[in-house]
Parts: structure tokens; C-alpha cells; sequence
């Protein structure tokens, strides 16, 4: 039930959002001159995605095509094709045109990665141009990651921004590092640039921050910004280039590792404050660099009295100049009092709300089916009771084993989907039911008091029911109610774990959530030999440590000659690896949204198709992507014979 069934995409729908500096600009090519100066900084800033991107259709095609249905830019555009022809692309990328920078990353996959052609559709555009927000590197990444995707590439996210990076530069554009964040999402992220090494650390808040940001409406010369400040790299000449390194490198770095405090406290008032410092500090060491920096508007806006009251600071954005604003409201409502006062004097705002990352703090576990293969002793006995020996001596029912594990992981609630309400009163009786005195009365002090923890365990139960077999994703789907638009973990009924390390594989799972914030999927290896029996995904580590993987191909049940040229994901070492489901998910709210679709579709149909979980999860990786991590542990499958026999033997060991 668990199982992926994916076939081959043909179109994919993508979604690549503009970014918001908060702090440290410019300091992304200003560390890049480590290579050349060692005394100089690494640069640090922290960005985030926007909600404002480009939404666009694309495909394989034998040319290289942009079109758009967009009407935010229809101003500028008119439909696009050319050769996939290196010296035809460049040519392009060279051109000025509005096309220059898709042409530049298409021709830098054909140099390095002999990539066919595709076809994007640009159906939506809600990014501001030539504002700050990067629109240039959201469509450098959105080209980047349709060549990764349709030609399976297996690039992970950071190098989908480096492509980005190196197809704008074929532009005679001057773009940074950080502009290309944009591929990391709707997420703050700490970005660290040293010489040519880029290091990127998500971020999380401890309360809502509410941000307002603006189009200015005016003029800003990026190139000549760029083109004035290296003028002072990467040796200072004089105290003026001295002190604009240190702005752009010891003293932004104090500043970074502020705000990093604060947004981890929920801090906004001194948050605020630190951004109005932030550009004091550019505007006295910066900007007298380049003419190209004095903003009138911008700081006539950032000290207009009708916006004082709302806000705790405020600050330029991207590569300054009167490009774009951005403050830090003091709370919801005045956020979008923020936003309606600026868009009334002419400007273009928009608010962005950087949330919490939610702490997973619920859990699915379906327990609806009867147990076929494991007949007839689930005549009696539903299989997720079934006992089993434990390395501290004592034998508990599967169920037990779980929930043990979710309540050491800190899971507050627990959702237990049954096939029919007359299944309850087996839970209940073992959850919430006192032993009977004379039972109680025969065991040892230690398991009287173990007894309370059984109950106290009841105390977090909820159920659902699923009283049509329509399918696993059907299952989980009778928790949404329960789900409440939060992250949920999912663990299989028929499975156990056990860790090799001192966290629970739960608790692993739902820490690297925290740092991803992102649709995962738990995986460990299998043998070559074994591919054929499981569903297997492919992609590209995202850390350094092997232990997330960017997943991007999913296959049910491959040949083993496949799986080996298609499939495998190289180890430290580089030898081939395969990886497999290892059964425990962490569902965003997304895939609830998903199974709802489709289960409407099916429904509409009167289709009596199952509504499987694995659909909704593909579907929503193309959308928003997922990460597939490597545990410390062990799984215990227990849904069959021998499989059974293996678990019982091994899992008290």
C-alpha cells in the first residue's frame, strides 16, 4: 500500500518565487574576492523566497521556446524560439533582450549537460520587474530546473542555483550569488559566500513576522551599483574602501548573527531596529561609493510619518538605489494598514508573512486493514496487537511499539484510522481501561506502574474511519479533519523501527523536517538484487553528510538492470546505492489538498479506482519538491509470514 506506481511526466507545472534580501547585500560578491584576498570576510545574508513568483508549463521540445499567457508581462513580450545551437544561444544571452537570461542558462545545459530542448509557457506572473526581487534569477531557475527535471539531470537545489548563476553571468548582467535563492523557496535561509564556496542554512522564526515590501516606482542602475563598488575590491586603497569592507564583511556579519537571534526568539521589535541600523550602516559606508546609491524616494518613504506607527524598522532592498522598501510591521493588522497606505501613494506593495515552522506535533497511523496474509490468526487478533519481543525483556503488541516511539519523539496527538467503529473497542479496552484489581494485584511495582503509562498513552488517541476500502491515500485522508492544516507524521501499522543511535528514527525524521520544511519521506538501502520488490526513488544529496535526498524519479518496482543505470544514488565513495520507502512520512498540508482532488475527480468520474497515497505524493513533489531521509535505524516489516518470523526474531536483539 505503500508502494510507488509513477509513471513517466510529460508536462510539469513550476513554481519559482522572487526573493527578498532582508540583510546583507551586495556581501555575496564582495566574498566571492576571498579567492583573491583572504583578509576580506566571508559574506553572510539572510534571504528569503516571496510569495510573489512566476508560474509557468513546460516541456521537452526540439527548440528552445518561451511563450506566455501572462498578462504582467505582456508589455514586454512576444513569443520565442530559438536552435538548440550554442553559438545561436549566446548570442541571445548577449542581446539585451528580455529573453537574454533564459538564453544564457539554455546554452550553458547544452555546453556542460548536451540536453535537448524545451518549451515553457510562463500562465502567471506576479513578480515585479526591476525592483530588487530578483525576477532575473526567478526565471534563471525556473529554465535551470525545467532542463533538471525533464532531462532527469539529477542536480539538487543548490545546483540549480549555480546554473542560474552561470547562465546569467552569459548576460551582460552582473548579477550575485544571492540572487539566485529564489530556487530555495518561501523560507528564510542563512547564505554564506566564501570565495567560491556557498554554504545555505534554513532558517526557522519563533513568531509570525509580518514584512511589507514595495516597488518603488523609480529608477535604479544596478550596473553601474556593481560596477562602482568593485571598484574597491578585492584590495582597499584608502580608509572610504576600508571601512565599505568591513560594512560589507566583519560589521554585516554582526549584524547577520543578530537577527538570527531575534527571528529565533520571536524578537520583532529589536528585529525592526536592527534593520534600520542595518541601513544607517549602508548608508554611511556604502553609498558614498557610487552616485548610482543616493535614493531619494527610498528614504523619503522609510521616514514618511504616516508609516512610523506601523512598523518597527524598515530598509532598502537588493542593490538599493530607489529600487525597492521593506519594513517589519508590528503585527498583522497593521501590515496590511502598511501595504494599503503605500499602494495609495503610487507604489506597488506587497506583504510577506515569515511563519514558524510548525513543530510536528501529530501523527497518522491507519490501522484499518484486516491482516490477509497474516490469516487466520487475525480472525482473532488484529495484526497491529500481534506481540512482539523487545530488548528490555518485555513483549508489547505492535500498536504499543509505535506509539511508545511517537510519545518519545514528542507527538502530543495520535490519529488512529480504523475500517469500522466496532474495531474501537479493541483500543480502548487496551488504552483506557484500568487492569481488573486482581490482575493488577499480581504484578511486580515496575509494571503496576507502567500500567499508568499505558493510559496516560490512551489520553492522546483520536479516530477516524474509513468505512469504504477505497485505498491507502483514501485512509489518510479520513485524518484531515484531524491534520488541521498542520504537518502530520505517518507511520505505517505494520511496521516497527528500532534506532542504532539515541534518537528514535521519529524524531530524526521530524528534526530534519525543521530544517526543510518540506513534504519527506523516510528511506534507507536495499540490495540490487532486491529492487524488484519495492518502489525505489532516485535523486541527488542535499547536504553534505549523504543523509537528504532531492527526490526526483520514483519507480515501482524496477528490473535490476534498470534500476542500476537509471536509479542509483553514488555513496561517499561513489559506489551505486538504491533506496526504498523505510515507512514513515512527514505530510505537509499540501497532500491532504491532493487526495481531496483526487478523490473529487474519482468521485466525478464514478470511478471506482483506489485513491492511493503515492499519486498525491508525486503530484506534489513536481509542485513543491521532497526529501527523502536517511535514519539510524532499523524497519521491522511484520505484514506477512515470513516477515513476522524475521521481526520476531531479531527486534529484541
Amino acid at each position: 500500500m505503500h508502494i510507488f506506481d509513477i509513471k513517466p511526466y510529460k508536462m510539469l507545472n513550476l513554481f519559482v518565487p522572487g526573493r527578498l534580501c532582508l540583510f546583507g547585500e551586495h556581501t555575496d560578491w564582495a566574498g566571492h574576492y576571498r579567492t583573491m584576498n583572504a583578509d576580506i570576510v566571508p559574506g553572510a545574508a539572510i534571504v528569503t523566497g516571496i510569495e510573489q513568483g512566476i508560474y509557468a508549463e513546460v516541456e521537452k521540445s526540439p527548440i528552445f521556446e518561451m511563450y506566455s499567457d501572462a498578462p504582467e508581462i505582456k508589455g514586454e513580450w512576444s513569443d520565442f524560439s530559438c536552435r538548440m545551437n550554442e553559438t545561436e544561444l549566446k548570442g541571445v544571452a548577449k542581446s539585451g533582450s528580455f529573453f537574454c537570461y533564459c538564453a544564457g542558462v539554455a546554452s550553458y545545459m547544452l555546453e556542460w549537460y548536451k540536453v535537448g530542448g524545451v518549451r515553457i509557457r510562463i500562465t502567471k506572473m506576479t513578480l515585479p520587474m526591476k525592483s530588487g526581487l530578483s525576477s532575473s534569477a526567478a526565471i534563471c531557475v525556473l529554465v535551470a530546473r525545467a532542463f533538471n527535471l525533464l532531462y532527469r539531470l539529477n542536480l539538487n537545489t543548490l545546483g540549480e542555483m549555480n546554473i542560474a548563476y552561470l547562465g546569467e553571468l552569459r548576460t551582460s548582467s552582473r548579477c550575485g550569488r544571492l540572487d539566485q535563492a529564489c530556487a530555495f523557496g518561501v523560507k528564510p535561509n542563512l547564505m554564506t559566500f566564501d570565495g567560491d564556496e556557498i554554504e545555505v542554512k534554513a532558517l526557522n522564526v519563533k513568531k509570525p513576522l509580518h514584512w511589507v515590501f514595495a516597488d518603488l516606482c523609480a529608477e535604479k542602475d544596478t550596473i553601474k551599483i556593481l560596477s562602482d563598488l568593485n571598484k574597491s575590491y578585492p584590495f582597499a586603497s584608502n580608509e572610504e574602501e576600508r571601512n565599505m569592507h568591513k560594512a560589507l564583511g566583519e560589521w554585516n556579519r554582526e549584524m547577520v548573527d543578530k537577527a538570527i537571534e531575534y527571528m529565533a526568539s520571536g524578537d520583532a521589535e529589536s528585529l525592526g531596529r536592527l534593520m534600520t541600523e542595518a541601513e544607517e550602516m549602508f548608508e554611511r559606508y556604502v553609498t558614498p561609493m557610487s552616485s548610482a546609491l543616493r535614493a531619494p524616494k527610498l528614504h523619503q518613504v522609510l521616514k514618511d510619518p504616516q508609516v512610523q506607527p506601523l512598523i518597527f524598522g524598515g530598509k532598502g532592498v537588493g542593490s538599493h538605489g530607489d529600487g525597492s522598501v521593506q519594513f517589519l510591521a508590528r503585527n498583522a493588522e497593521t501590515q496590511q494598514q502598511l501595504e494599503t497606505y503605500l499602494n495609495a501613494q503610487g507604489l506597488k506593495a506587497y506583504s510577506l508573512t515569515l511563519q514558524p515552522v510548525h513543530t510536528v506535533r501529530k501523527a497518522i497511523i491507519p490501522v484499518a486493514g484486516f491482516g490477509t496474509r497474516l490469516y487466520p490468526a487475525t480472525r482473532a487478533l488484529k495484526k497491529d496487537f500481534f506481540p512482539i519481543p523487545c530488548p528490555d525483556g518485555m513483549v508489547r503488541p505492535v500498536i504499543l511499539i509505535l506509539l511508545e516511539e511517537l510519545v518519545k519523539s514528542g507527538i502530543e496527538e495520535i490519529c488512529l484510522v480504523l475500517g469500522s467503529k466496532e474495531e474501537r473497542k479493541q483500543y480502548t479496552e487496551f488504552f483506557e481501561q484500568q487492569l481488573s484489581e486482581e490482575h493488577l494485584s499480581k504484578l511486580p511495582l515496575a509494571a503496576q506502574e507502567y500500567e499508568n503509562h499505558i493510559l496516560d498513552i490512551g489520553k492522546r488517541l483520536h479516530y477516524v474511519y474509513q468505512d469504504e476500502k477505497r485505498g491507502f491515500g483514501h485512509a489518510v485522508y479520513q485524518a484531515v479533519d484531524f491534520a488541521a492544516n498542520e504537518p502530520v507524521l505517518l507511520m505505517l501499522g505494520d511496521t516497527i523501527y528500532r534506532s542504532t543511535s539515541n534518537k528514535p528514527c521519529a524524531l530524526q525524521l521530524i528534526e530534519e523536517y525543521e530544517h526543510y520544511n518540506q513534504l519527506m519521506v523516510s528511506i534507507h538501502t536495499v540490495p540490487l538484487a532486491e529492487v524488484s520488490h519495492y518502489g525505489i526513488m532516485s535523486g541527488v544529496w542535499e547536504n553534505k553528510q549523504r543523509t537528504v535526498l532531492n527526490v526526483s524519479v520514483m519507480q515501482e518496482k524496477p528490473k535490476a538492470s534498470y534500476a542500476e543505470e537509471f536509479l542509483c544514488v553514488r555513496d561517499g565513495e561513489g559506489k551505486k546505492e538504491y533506496y526504498s520507502v523505510f515507512g514513515q512520512y512527514i505530510l505537509t498540508p499540501d497532500v491532504f489538498a491532493q487526495l481531496a482532488d483526487d478523490i473529487r475527480q474519482a468521485d466525478a468520474e464514478g470511478s471506482s479506482r483506489e485513491i492511493e497515497l503515492t499519486s498525491a505524493l508525486e503530484a506534489v513533489r513536481q509542485r513543491s519538491g521532497m526529501m527523502g531521509v536517511r535514519l539510524n535505524g532499523v524497519m521491522y516489516d511484520m505484514g506477512n509470514p515470513t516477515a513476522l518470523r524475521r521481526c520476531v526474531s531479531n527486534f529484541s536483539k
